[in-house]
């Protein structure tokens, strides 16, 4: 028999009965009746009970050994009596009788409980990540991920690519965070960054000959943590491909992304094929460029309606409109006859905490004595009854709905009208349960107007190819066309998550340096941040495009977890620490000193 296991806790069942075997694994609890010590043993594959009576030498021991304990144990598997099975564990219908019993390291008093999983300081489980890893919901969600990282790859193979690995000591590139800078040892004074992502290098792959590349790429971003974002490195599922249209691109990521979907989705619905929507569609609908399709909610452009305060006795919108804003409607479907005044003025409240905007203006619709739905509320109240009728036609609006109201600057309203969207679908529990629903986001504006700095500048990924090539470039001679530019980007996005971006890329050196000059940037710029792909174009570039699921973000909605770092095994906490590791950490003198630093006083404020 092997010196530790010849059967693992997940593995007896019923047929084996009155074999002799031996187990090794942690204590997760223990139970003491009057006749009998039970131990339920645990490893990574599962929990056997072992039974230890009171006339075996080492009782006294088994009962002073502590939970989390690592123990051995040999013994006969017996069959439990039909009251006692378990079927909450695939061992239940048995039991191991120890007949041999050996303590392999016992454990202190745990400072995070295993058995049970109670609610405790995400610091302090952090900080004792190993033991926070034992418990059943985060093990399963770090074994979910590797069987998901599993199923990737094989997809991935099986369309015919070929995984590669490129570097992690590189070059700084501008690509929207901040790097992370690496001092060289060999190069005084010098700095290798850590890729934000391996972009450049996957499109070099393309030059150099080869055709669909695929890595599960970690990347690194010195950004701050959000719920779908952890701080400091991340890993994505990145893609390239040669001689490709965007709807070849498509074609086939779409099924990798479905099939893993369906693969775990346990019981949940995948829809497809992925709708494609316009960025300025998707902005007008959703108010987000990473809608949630489970939410039923349009928003509704209703400023036409307000510009006349003749018909409307509402002089502040019809003022906002006036000077160039939106009034953007939201429906709240039966949340007058459903909901108190209450919900009302907590969305506005929320508008002006949350979202730091002046707030929401609402409505609800009742009856009126003569039957018409009317509005007490005071941005309705005062409608002309033919307008306030064609008012509720063209918004779909009825007796017993709310509607709320984001007005603004246009930049400003979507926003705000995007997350009211979301918050009033989750507490009016609108939104659709038990599916996944994807949608492809297209046509993506080249350039957004920089208010900072009071020019055109590049809105998604400078390195895209421009809808209508150098043609559309250069007939683009005003700001006002330089905005109305597409480019050939494209998001992928999940229940309001957004999965991935990518992009048909710009391979021809001519059209790239005209895009960078409408955004301001000299060849100068070009020639010296993408020094390696621009003279790579110079020799051949094939036309190609690609793409990169964030992994992370595709576990965690898989796993249905609130929080990332529910399904990373070391994550950093929020301020992007290690706890359990004490990073980051001071460098030792020696340390700076080999690599020409020096430690400068922090200055106060």
């Amino acid at each position: 028999m092997h010196e530790f296991r010849s059967h693992t806790c997940g593995e007896l069942r019923a047929s084996n009965t009155g074999e002799t075997v031996r187990l090794s694994g942690w204590i997760h609890r223990k139970r003491e009746h009057a006749n009998a010590l039970f131990i339920d043993l645990r490893d990574h594959y599962g929990i056997s009970q072992i039974v230890v009576y009171p006339v075996a030498s080492f009782y006294e021991a088994a009962k002073r050994c502590s939970a989390e304990s690592v123990i051995t144990v040999t013994g006969e598997v017996l069959a439990r009596d039909s009251e006692a099975i378990n079927s909450d564990i695939e061992t239940g219908e048995v039991e191991i009788r120890a007949d041999e019993f050996h303590i392999e390291s016992p454990a202190d008093q745990v400072p995070v409980p295993v058995f049970g999983e109670p609610e405790y300081p995400e610091d302090l489980r952090l900080t004792y990540r190993y033991l926070d890893l034992r418990r059943e919901t985060l093990h399963k969600n770090i074994l979910l991920r590797g069987q998901i990282i599993n199923s990737l790859r094989r997809r991935m193979i099986d369309q015919g690519f070929t995984e590669f690995q490129t570097p992690i000591l590189t070059a700084s590139s501008p690509e929207g965070a901040r790097d992370f800078l690496v001092p060289s040892r060999l190069n005084p004074g010098k700095f290798y960054a850590l890729p934000q992502a391996p972009q450049q290098f996957k499109q070099l792959i393309m030059v150099s000959g080869f055709d669909r590349y695929f890595q599960i790429a970690p990347c690194f971003r010195d950004e701050d943590a959000r719920a779908d974002r952890s701080p400091g490195e991340f890993y994505q599922l990145d893609i390239e491909m040669s001689f490709v249209t965007q709807e070849d691109v498509f074609n086939a990521i779409e099924p990798v992304m479905a099939g893993v979907f369906e693969e775990f989705a346990d019981g949940r619905e995948v829809q497809t094929p992925f709708p494609r929507i316009p960025y300025k569609e998707s902005m007008e609908k959703y108010g987000s460029d990473k809608p949630d399709l489970r939410n039923p909610i349009l928003l509704k452009d209703v400023s036409e309606y307000f510009k006349d305060d003749s018909l409307t006795g509402f002089g502040i919108f019809a003022k906002i409109v006036g000077n160039g804003g939106k009034v953007i409607a939201i429906p709240a479907p039966k949340a007058a006859a459903e909901k108190s005044r209450k919900f009302f003025d907590d969305l506005d409240k929320w508008a002006k905490k949350e979202m730091q905007m002046p707030g929401l203006g609402y409505a609800r619709l009742t009856d009126g004595d003569d039957g018409e739905t009317k509005s007490q509320d005071p941005v309705l109240k005062n409608f002309k009854p033919d307008h306030l009728k064609k008012f509720l036609e063209e918004t779909g609006l009825s007796t017993g709905d709310g509607v709320f109201f984001a007005a603004g600057k246009k930049s400003d309203v979507y926003k705000l009208a995007g997350a009211a969207r979301n918050v009033i679908g989750e507490k009016l529990e609108l939104l659709e349960d038990g599916v996944f629903k994807f949608c492809w986001i297209i046509d993506f504006p080249m350039y957004e107007w920089d208010e900072d700095n009071k020019k055109v500048d590049f809105s998604h990924n400078p390195f895209s190819m421009p809808q209508g090539g150098m043609a559309a470039l250069e007939a683009a001679d005003t700001e006002e066309k330089q905005l109305d530019l597409l480019a050939y980007q494209y998001d992928i996005v999940c229940n309001g998550v957004e999965l991935s971006s990518g992009a048909i890329r710009n391979h021809k050196p001519e059209i790239m340096y005209k895009a960078f000059e409408l955004a301001g940037y000299g060849p100068e710029v070009v020639e010296d941040k993408f020094a390696g792909m621009i003279n790579a174009f110079k020799y051949g570039a094939p036309p190609h495009g690609g793409i990169a699921p964030g992994v992370d973000r595709i576990v965690m909605l898989l796993a249905g977890a609130k929080n990332i770092r529910e399904v990373i095994l070391f994550p950093m906490n929020g301020q992007a620490q290690d706890l359990m590791m004490n990073a980051p950490s001071e460098a030792e003198p020696k340390q700076l000193k080999e690599l020409y630093l020096k430690h400068l006083p922090i200055e106060e404020g």
